[in-house]
């Protein structure tokens, strides 16, 4: 039994509704011609090489199926004969191909496929639970904000109470210094006042003597 691939371009104007019924003939097809439908593959929408039917663009189909010779006329003969398909083309993919190993192939995608669904179901479950945490946590650290805050606050005031208390010192030590000033001016007038009181009498002493002399 060979392996084959077949890509049909579908008219883009389709619906899905138009283009499952070319599908589930194929499927009869194969089974009728006791053949295997390995995967039916839709690309999409897709724009073409060149304009066929006054369509710049195809929807994209390929099908991947084990078989002989007949299955393969049989596909080709409805596809040329069906409007819905602008196109299509064969390759041949294994001359000789296992049918069992190919449907082991398949199990073991489609387990790994599972599992692997499965594991991205149960990481999404602890990253909601993850994303809640940091939530809780913040918070409690938004609370000693204020009262960090309110702290300098409190250890400001009592800096600025000493600023005027050392301030006031220096004006109590300045007034002393102003003090002495006058008591010290004041005694230089006082020697002063005891140098001119003896210049009378030593001036009055000659009187006295010369009035005696006058007498005899």
């Amino acid at each position: 039994m060979r392996r084959y691939e077949t890509f049909m371009i579908f008219d883009p104007d389709l619906s899905e509704e138009d283009r499952v019924p070319v599908i589930e003939r194929v499927q009869e097809t194969v089974s009728k011609q006791d053949g295997f439908l390995v995967m039916v593959d839709e690309w999409g929408s897709r724009k073409l090489a060149y304009e066929i039917k006054k369509k710049s663009r195809g929807y994209y189909t390929r099908l991947d199926y084990c078989g002989g010779g007949p299955l393969v006329k049989e596909l080709e003969r409805f596809f040329r004969i069906d409007d819905r398909v602008l196109k299509y083309m064969t390759a041949l993919l294994e001359e000789h191909a296992d049918v069992e190993k190919i449907k082991e192939e398949l199990a073991q995608a489609e387990a790994l496929k599972a599992e692997k669904a499965s594991v991205k179901a149960a990481a999404a479950k602890p990253a909601s639970e993850t994303a809640a945490e940091p939530q809780t946590e913040a918070a409690p650290k938004e609370t000693p904000t204020p009262e960090t805050a309110a702290e300098p606050q409190t250890e400001a005031a009592p800096k600025e109470t000493p600023a005027p208390e050392t301030a006031a010192e220096p004006q109590t030590e300045a007034a002393p210094k102003e003090t002495p000033t006058p008591e010290t001016a004041a005694e230089p007038q006082t020697e002063a006042a005891s140098k001119e009181t003896p210049a009378p009498e030593t001036a009055a002493e000659p009187q006295t003597e010369a009035a005696p002399k006058e007498t005899p």
